[in-house]
């Protein structure tokens, strides 16, 4: 029990965490309940892989052995002086996308046999491939199912709050219904509600509800979150605006703080695991990849403080003690931020697709990133126009001097001879570096060697004065003026960085 409490809270112990959300499980039980089925207990305690084996058999030994890790969780977050909320995952899909029809020969350790016994229940083909194995939470004993997990979890422990997380993963209607019947989530909503109002009137004290939701207003209705009635009903006291799979950098702040004018409700956006995810080595560079995502997770959480947001969330920060203690003890705070390297950028926008390759995961995007900019084809326009992007930076640079400010922008199947003309602020930029993207061939070239003088790719960067980079938004236009008469193919604008180092 020492090693697994000292394992858990390592990575927060003396960062700027106030808060620990522990996620209390998604399918089976990490303690012995009433009304789930514990952990191992599907097969016999048999299972398919030696990661499975060793997970759940840990935690039957604790169960065995009389121990309640939930509960040694809160008494060590209290002593460290951290709140310390449940989190359930209200629709978790780790299934690989496995199709209902595939339950029967399946050893998942997440599978049980209330799935296995009520196929019907499931969204399958309502909607994308990959969430086929969902719950569809229009049924009602689904419904009924979740709450009494959430209240089995909120009655035995002492939180100091619940987390509904519902972005995992965002699929709980069938496609298209999830406006419509927006009314089934609130009544799971408004049930926990009602459940954490009765506790906090026993114990004398609050019990907060928090929810994640999608990164947009939008998106959440296209979902099924109703907001704006959570928010009038007093049903949820922290919002968590976020994606469903990796952070989205764009979420609607201000948007959500209107929705919550006049409330107590905060608003708290999330991080997920990386800030570009998906595809992640296609928009690495010139930077590695760990150093530019932490530029970018700088520069993220900067702009979120800088659009009022009230804390930050960070969701999958995978860590030992050490591994994210730079950015746990930054990104809670813009005095923290300030002066360090960041890399403000357009939001990258991907959906996957089954069928393709890279197929894993297909679908898992499809409600996130959609304010994402790039990438965008450069297309002849009749006016001269091109696409234009909006980039913000949050720090006054006058104030605190960087030492170089750069705007760089990636063009892939950018040829000489081709014309591009780039804009900041509607001031063209005449004189850009252009750097190649050398990119090799890693499965021919395992030692990564530099073999090509050219690339596919390329990088144009110009420097920036504090003045031109002012605090606030920013706009960059990118014209095609001529292209190559020999390509048939489009330039695609991958990047647009706005990158702020303070070191060199």
């Amino acid at each position: 029990m020492e090693e697994f409490l000292e394992k858990v809270y390592a990575p927060m112990e003396n960062t700027q965490v106030g808060a620990h959300f522990w996620c209390i499980g998604e399918h089976t039980a990490r303690w012995n309940s009433d009304v789930l089925e514990t952990v191992g207990d599907l097969h016999g305690r048999t299972y398919d892989n030696v990661d499975s084996y060793v997970s759940d058999e840990n935690v039957i030994a604790m169960i065995e052995r009389g121990e309640d890790p939930q509960a040694q969780l809160i008494k060590r977050g209290h002593e460290l002086g951290l709140h310390v909320y449940a989190s359930v995952r209200m629709n978790d899909n780790h299934f690989g996308g496995a199709q209902p029809s595939q339950m029967p020969a399946m050893r998942h350790n997440g599978l049980t046999r209330m799935r296995i016994e009520h196929p019907e229940w499931l969204l399958g083909d309502k909607t994308t491939q990959w969430f086929a194995m969902s719950w569809n939470l229009e049924v009602p004993e689904v419904r009924r199912h979740r709450f009494e997990h959430v209240e089995e979890v909120v009655r035995r422990w002492d939180w100091d709050g619940i987390e509904l997380d519902w972005q995992r993963h965002g699929f709980h209607l069938p496609d298209d219904h999830g406006y419509r019947l927006r009314y089934v989530i609130t009544d799971l909503q408004r049930a926990v509600r009602r459940l954490t109002d009765e506790l906090a009137a026993k114990r004398g004290r609050p019990y907060i509800l928090a929810a994640r939701v999608n990164a947009t207003p939008e998106m959440s209705r296209r979902i099924g979150y109703d907001i704006e009635t959570w928010v009038t009903e007093g049903l949820v006291d922290i919002l968590i605006p976020a994606g469903s799979a990796y952070t989205d950098p764009s979420p609607a702040i201000e948007e959500y703080l209107e929705l919550c004018r006049g409330t107590d409700v905060v608003i708290y956006p999330g991080f997920d695991s990386r800030v570009d995810g998906w595809d992640y080595d296609k928009f690495v560079g010139p930077e590695d990849a760990a150093t530019k995502d932490c530029m970018r997770t700088r520069a993220v959480a900067s702009e979120w403080h800088a659009a009022g947001a009230h804390g930050i969330y960070a969701f999958n920060w995978h860590a030992n003690r050490d591994s994210r203690r730079e950015l746990l003890c930054q990104v809670g705070s813009p005095e923290t931020l300030r002066g360090t390297d960041k890399i403000h950028a357009a939001t990258h926008r991907y959906k996957e697709a089954f069928g393709t390759v890279g197929q894993s995961w297909a679908g898992a995007f499809d409600n996130d990133r959609v304010w994402g900019q790039v990438p965008v084809a450069l297309k002849a326009t009749l006016t001269g126009d091109g696409p234009t992007i909006t980039l913000t930076q949050s720090e006054d640079l006058e104030q605190n001097p960087a030492t170089s400010i750069r705007l760089r922008l990636r063009l892939d199947q950018w040829v000489v001879g081709d014309e591009v003309a780039i804009e900041w602020d509607g001031t063209k930029l005449n004189e850009l570096e252009h750097r190649y993207h050398f990119a090799e061939d890693a499965v021919a070239n395992l030692l990564d060697v530099r073999l090509s003088d050219t690339s596919s790719a390329s990088w144009f960067i110009s420097p920036l004065t504090a003045a031109q980079a002012s605090k606030g938004k920013h706009a960059v236009k990118v014209v095609l003026r001529k292209r190559n008469p020999r390509l048939a193919c489009d330039i695609v604008l991958t990047n647009v960085e706005l990158v702020v180092r303070y070191d060199s």
